[in-house]
């Protein structure tokens, strides 16, 4: 399946979000996932779908004062 994380062109094998993360290197990582500029919990990783063209952002926290 290809879709674009973070703006980049990826050829994936997963199908649920969780998967695609673990795919991409994230596993239990604490970060935040939108899909198609929607914000995806965490809680709703395990059931959520990808599908062809989807566009992925994934943002880790950022420290600073």
């Amino acid at each position: 399946m290809k879709i674009n994380v973070n703006g980049k062109p990826q050829e994936l094998k997963s199908g649920s979000l969780s998967d695609t993360l673990a795919e991409l290197g994230y596993g239990d990582a604490k970060i935040a996932t939108a899909v198609n500029a929607e914000f995806i919990p965490a809680a709703l990783r395990d059931t959520y779908a990808l599908t062809e063209g989807d566009e992925l952002e994934i943002l880790a926290p950022m420290q600073g004062g």
